[in-house]
């Protein structure tokens, strides 16, 4: 995927982001989760941009280029947070009811836009179902199998968490991706280009503050905290939405096809072969997800 770097200006964030295809074309906006980046999308972006979209690839705070426009801004990684980011871009850039797609924190971001901000949204694609965070539920403790997939979010609630992901950022998230993807082969160029991300100053701050509000040990950035309310009564997404899961993916046991009365409007459920970085594993699946949701609202 060749694309220059651009930068919009938001509230927070000087966020940069690559630009694909025509700028007449049906907008798709695909946003990338941890410990990954733009690079997930290398093929899914192609294939859109060869359909005819404008396809939008934000580095979500944190990662990459994009940058914090104050020292005074709290490095905040919870959910409502990440989630106006990806509105004030679809502003920004004038982009009229998008698809918006994503994994991880991508799938989390777009599920709580199209949550809060229906009108705003063309449709959705959702890896992991609805993918939004019940920060009291979080506080529960889960079958011991899945607290110890989770272990780097234990981790992460100590300072000593903290030293290692900063010390050694690049050998904790790759071990994250041999664990969460165990029949994905990549090869060790194809980790470096997204782990050349991880290398952004805000990281560790974003990273850690995310996972500590989740499990409801830190606050959240007080701009958020009406929209933390509102998501905490579990909003049903109202725009037309494909969601997917992953046959391998550890930290999705059982799957989320559960998750269907959520979804009010036009949606379909679909598992796949793959693990935890679905569009990198399976980009056709995740394209014709997209591809879906395009003919539904076109």
């Amino acid at each position: 995927m060749i694309s220059s770097i651009k930068h919009v200006t938001t509230s927070a964030l000087e966020l940069a982001y690559l630009d694909l295809g025509s700028a007449q074309g049906w907008p798709v906006v695909l946003t990338h989760g941890f410990p990954y980046d733009v690079h997930a999308f290398d093929e899914v972006a192609v294939m859109f941009a060869g359909k005819g979209a404008r396809v939008i690839l934000p580095y979500v705070r944190g990662f990459g280029p994009t940058t914090f426009l104050s020292d005074a801004t709290m490095r905040s990684g919870q959910q409502t947070a990440r989630a106006s980011d990806l509105i004030e871009l679809i502003d920004a850039l004038g982009l009229r009811k998008p698809i918006i797609a994503g994994f991880d924190w991508g799938g989390n971001a777009s599920c709580t836009a199209a949550a809060l901000w229906p009108e705003r949204i063309g449709g959705l694609v959702s890896y992991a179902g609805y993918d939004i965070i019940d920060i009291a539920e979080q506080q529960q403790a889960f079958s011991p199998s899945l607290e110890r997939v989770c272990w780097y979010q234990h981790l992460f609630q100590s300072q000593r968490g903290r030293e290692c992901l900063l010390r050694d950022r690049r050998a904790l998230c790759l071990l994250l991706w041999t664990e969460w993807s165990p029949n994905w082969d990549f090869d060790d160029d194809t980790f470096e280009r997204s782990a050349a991300s991880f290398d952004n100053p805000d990281f560790v701050d974003v990273v850690i503050h995310s996972y500590r509000h989740m499990h409801g040990r830190e606050n959240g950035d007080a701009r958020f905290e009406l929209l933390e309310q509102k998501l905490a009564q579990k909003p049903n997404i109202r725009v037309p939405a494909v969601t997917l899961d992953g046959r391998s993916d550890p930290l999705k046991p059982g799957g989320t096809a559960d998750h269907a009365k959520y979804f009010t409007e036009r949606h379909e459920h679909r598992v796949f072969s793959c693990g935890h970085n679905a569009p990198q594993e399976d980009p056709q699946a995740f394209a014709e997800a997209v591809l879906t949701v395009r003919d539904w609202i076109s």
